[in-house]
């Protein structure tokens, strides 16, 4: 009985390791995401010239999850309704944090690019797209730093930490 419990355990705390290395593997993978759907985001309104809404879905039709909940996210909201855009955008980053392997840092980034779309003309806009994409690529640096540094470590701390445990106990 010790041993399926030891073994159990192991199991366990090995596969929270495992969780906690892909979250690490996931973060720039989904910053890439973000800057993609940032310049797709560009190329819609500058080029194209479509209204935000239309924009948004189409950017969700081109972006895999979570990135693409976002923006069909907002695509269906402003349908609904015509309130308070900057709610609406602070929602939607909320619902991307909660299926995203995304850091505060991050959030920030999208909310202060929030605060900003489709409140000025296109070459300002422009500017602020070109901002918020600097700062992620500032924080997908970060993150794979971090993603080379801290994931095997996360792996090995998940299995090394249950094998301690029921060696102590047993």
């Amino acid at each position: 009985m010790k041993w399926v419990i030891a073994l159990l355990f192991m199991t366990v705390t090995t596969w929270i390791g495992l969780e906690w290395s892909h979250k690490f593997n996931q973060r720039p993978m989904h910053i890439r995401q973000l800057k993609n759907a940032l310049q797709i985001l560009e190329a819609e309104m500058l080029y194209s010239q479509l209204p935000l809404q239309d924009a948004f879905r189409e950017i969700a039709k081109q972006m895999p999850a979570p990135t693409n909940l976002l923006f069909s996210f907002l695509s269906t909201e402003m349908e609904k309704q015509t309130g308070d855009f900057n709610r609406l955008w602070e929602l939607a980053v909320q619902r991307l944090m909660q299926q995203a392997a995304l850091a505060y840092n991050d959030q920030e980034i999208l909310l202060q690019f929030g605060r900003t779309i489709g409140q000025h003309n296109f070459e300002q806009q422009q500017k602020h797209i070109q901002l918020a994409l600097s700062h992620l690529d500032r924080e997908l640096e970060e993150a794979t730093h971090q993603q080379h540094k801290y994931g095997k470590i996360a792996k090995s701390l998940g299995f090394l930490s249950g094998l301690f445990i029921v060696i102590v106990f047993i």
